[in-house]
């Protein structure tokens, strides 16, 4: 089952397409973080302000020197000892589409330690887009069955998997880290 719904969301991605699919914290929308047509379609349907960017997943901690210029080695540090899922925002973003990275040159990123999205990224071979399955201004759902029809209605592939899951998820914890180290919660 797994190996299916990569296989299929896989394709979708490779097509330029964006998908509907569970992950570490919320449901997510999502596409290749590196294809500007796929992010656009994503901030249609969220009917989202494009100067905002969007988070991306990696699979592993590795892969944070691939997309940001200067990773802090706190960065590792907060990621092995974080609680729940962490989102860091980071300077220096790099080899993604512009789309994801914000007015400041920074990428908001997280591995994920999610099962179907480590496989998918590690297919894919390049991040994923991952923001939460909402309209901009609705709260964002804790589980698939409070998703809007409109966003089921508005991606090209829904990852059939954990449908049915009542497990109340939140959003990551988001922290922005500075070169020098700093660093201060943007959403706890």
């Amino acid at each position: 089952m797994l190996r299916d719904e990569v296989a299929k969301a896989f394709k979708v991605l490779q097509e330029g397409g964006i998908i509907l699919y569970p992950t570490d914290t919320i449901w997510g929308i999502g596409c290749d973080a590196t294809n500007d047509e796929a992010i656009k379609k994503i901030f249609r349907l969220k009917q989202r302000d494009e100067a905002k960017s969007m988070v991306i997943l990696v699979d592993t901690e590795n892969k944070l020197e691939s997309y940001v210029q200067d990773v802090n080695p706190l960065a590792y540090d907060l990621i092995e000892y974080a609680e729940n899922p962490l989102t860091l925002v980071m300077p220096g973003a790099k080899n993604l589409s512009p789309a994801v990275i914000a007015a400041d040159g920074s990428v908001a990123i997280r591995v994920s330690s999610h099962q179907f999205c480590q496989q998918l990224i590690q297919r894919l071979r390049k991040p994923l887009v991952s923001t939460s399955a909402n309209i901009s201004g609705k709260p964002a759902p804790q589980y698939f069955s409070q998703i809007d029809q409109e966003i089921i209605d508005g991606v090209d592939y829904v990852v059939d998997l954990e449908q049915h899951s009542k497990e109340i998820r939140n959003p990551s914890t988001i922290m922005k880290l500075s070169p020098d180290g700093q660093f201060e919660f943007i959403r706890k």
